[in-house]
């Protein structure tokens, strides 16, 4: 296994690029059969309808497709701690936010390379940022962990640097909201 995805050799490796009708989507495979169907059958239905954008990494050599994320607009609430944690003093609790509606690695190239997600997040962090200068603000990225497939995947996204919202933490559910601030 390659130790760390995210070498200069790597970028070069791989493009970024968002879905379009002519892509060839049957060879992707991550370990959620759910996240296989998303890409398949409605990720591109979203695009069209406006409701979420999806990001394609794509090895350069193969056009094999090592990741995927979906980006959508978010807003969270906050606690009055929690906006004082992010120096925010503003009267209302809603804030403003991109969120990863889905991201996926694909499982030949997961074991190939380590960090593919962790350059997914670094991605839609870029996207988020891009957005701020040009478009509207986005003060935090935004994920809904998908603790029911994956009990690994809260340790990813802490390590990614979110934390868990405490405004819609419940512990019944099978996603746990986390925020990551993109200015801190």
């Amino acid at each position: 296994m390659r130790t760390l995805f995210g070498k200069k050799e790597h970028f070069i490796a791989f493009n970024l690029e968002l879905l379009t009708a002519s892509m060839t989507l049957d060879s992707f495979a991550c370990q959620i059969d759910e996240y296989n169907e998303y890409l398949r059958n409605d990720a591109l239905r979203s695009q069209n309808d406006h409701i979420a954008l999806t990001w394609i990494l794509r090895e350069r050599n193969s056009d094999a497709i090592a990741a995927y994320m979906s980006l959508i607009a978010d807003a969270i609430k906050l606690s009055a701690t929690e906006k004082e944690l992010h120096n925010l003093r503003y009267p209302f609790k809603t804030i403003p936010a991109m969120k990863i509606a889905k991201l996926a690695v694909s499982q030949s190239f997961s074991e190939i390379y380590k960090g593919i997600g962790t350059f997914m997040v670094g991605a839609a962090m870029w996207k988020a940022l891009s957005c701020n200068d040009d478009y509207c603000a986005a003060r935090f990225l935004t994920v809904d962990a998908d603790i029911e497939h994956d009990k690994g995947v809260l340790a990813f996204y802490e390590k990614n640097g979110f934390i868990p919202n405490a405004e819609l933490f419940n512990k019944n559910r099978k996603t746990i909201s986390m925020r990551k601030d993109i200015y801190s």
